[in-house]
């Protein structure tokens, strides 16, 4: 799927006489000023005021001739600001310039226009109008682009078109085709290396399958081993949700849709890095065959767990996979997943929660995120919570019977899971736009897509 994204762009050759998008600082008045011209009595009469986000065109032979945006001095390192492009400029071809700007701004501005123009609807193959020039050297631009709207395709497929297997062929197709070594686990196989994962599936005619990917720069880059919960759609299992609660649970297979989405753009821009993925693909449905509250599981460690609430399902399918992630000893293991209703009620959609045993891991992640304006926010592991996990006949509970701190006892039952020594990171995300911004089109989303690219890009082999 990601490899035939064809996006809003065209090279300078294609488009000999493009349009200008004049892209200014707000606070930069001479510029502005300049620009505007003999027009800023009659734009000024049409209330246009340069602040962040706003633009107008600019009358030339025959029509608009160019075009402006202003875009405050703090955000100029998010795509977001530049988002409006995408929905704004009328169609033909447009090239960007930056007033007084370092030229990594048009970069970030040709993917805040790839990821306004967004647009996901069933058997409709997407056509260009508008399109922006990029330029010669634009490989990272397009590989994040391309990733962005491969994560968003796959989290808005419906969940009849994108089963369990749909989804583990659409990794293998995109990373075979990249290069990577992919194999899909399934059947009497999988309920062997991943008993508890299996468990979860079992109550669904669509059975699970679970994708593991390799491939590496070079010999000795650091490595980095990424698990991705693929939950293609989450009924609750017999702790059924109410009918609003599954609106959009197709959703639910967020955190492997972004960690497909970062391993191929890894690997299209070549990173230093050495990458092992793991994607849970599962449906978690109602049947006879399905798992109930009250049962114990086994796990790939041997460890038990009992089943509290058959709706937290998700850490059943991350907690094998991790387990074989620390078998090959990784220099570090980021797990993501739209985990818990808790960590959206502390931080609201738009940041995802990490939690992390390594500072230092977590220190990189978010100062990646504070880069590429792709925030997170990190949360204790507060070890105080971790005997609300405890169980009578189990070694674990997948549930507590406290009605607090649900994301950071979630992150608890996953640490059980992670060998002593071994980095780890989790993050706990949304994967979704509930309504349309700039640059964030209602519908699936790749939060930290930025910064975990940005922190493999700087990754360096543990101590």
């Amino acid at each position: 799927m990601s490899s035939h994204i064809q996006l809003p762009f065209v090279s300078a050759s294609e488009a000999p006489t493009p349009r200008v998008v004049h892209l200014v600082k707000v606070q930069d008045d001479k510029t502005i000023a300049g620009l505007l011209g003999e027009h800023a009595s009659f734009l000024t009469a049409q209330g246009f005021k340069a602040k962040d986000g706003a633009f107008t065109l600019l009358p030339g032979d025959g029509g608009a001739g160019a075009a402006l945006l202003c875009v405050d001095e703090g955000r100029l390192n998010d795509p977001t600001a530049f988002g409006v492009l995408g929905t704004i400029l009328p169609e033909g071809d447009w090239s960007l310039l930056p007033h007084g700007m370092e030229s990594a701004v048009q970069e970030t501005a040709l993917l805040g226009f790839a990821m306004g123009t967004y647009q996901y609807r069933v058997g409709v193959v997407r056509s260009f109008t508008t399109r922006l020039v990029v330029p010669d050297d634009a490989a990272t631009v397009i590989a994040y682009a391309k990733a962005n709207w491969f994560g968003r395709d796959l989290i808005n497929t419906p969940a009849n078109l994108l089963g369990p297997k749909d989804l583990a062929l659409s990794a293998y197709r995109a990373l075979e085709n990249r290069g990577a070594d992919v194999r899909i686990v399934e059947g009497d196989d999988l309920k062997a290396a991943y008993p508890c994962l299996a468990e979860v599936g079992e109550g669904s005619e669509r059975k699970p399958a679970v994708v593991v990917a390799r491939w590496k720069a070079r010999e000795g880059a650091p490595r980095l081993s990424l698990v991705g919960k693929g939950v293609c759609f989450d009924t609750g299992g017999y702790d059924l949700k109410p009918a609003a609660g599954m609106l959009r649970m197709k959703k639910d297979m967020g955190g492997a849709a972004l960690l497909l989405a970062v391993m191929c753009a890894a690997i299209d821009l070549q990173l230093d890095v050495d990458l092992e993925l793991r994607l849970g693909c599962v449906e978690n449905s109602v049947s006879g065959h399905a798992m109930r509250p009250g049962d114990v599981l086994r796990t790939r460690s041997g460890k038990t767990v009992e089943i509290g609430n058959t709706d937290a399902e998700g850490r059943l399918v991350l907690c094998d996979l991790i387990t074989e992630a620390a078998e090959s000893a990784p220099d570090y293991i980021v797990d993501v997943a739209t985990l818990t209703g808790a960590a959206r009620v502390a931080l609201g959609p738009d940041l995802p929660a990490v939690f992390s045993n390594s500072d230092e891991l977590a220190q990189l992640l978010l100062e990646s995120g504070s880069d590429t304006a792709d925030a997170l926010w990190r949360l204790p592991l507060w070890h105080g919570y971790d005997a609300w996990l405890d169980s009578k006949i189990a070694d674990v509970g997948n549930i507590t019977s406290k009605p607090m701190a649900g994301a950071i006892t979630a992150a608890l039952y996953l640490q059980r899971f992670v060998p002593a020594g071994q980095n780890w990171l989790h993050i706990d995300t949304y994967a979704w736009n509930d309504a349309n911004s700039p640059g964030r089109p209602e519908g699936g989303e790749t939060l930290a897509l930025r910064a975990l690219l940005k922190m493999i890009t700087n990754i360096r082999r543990s101590s």
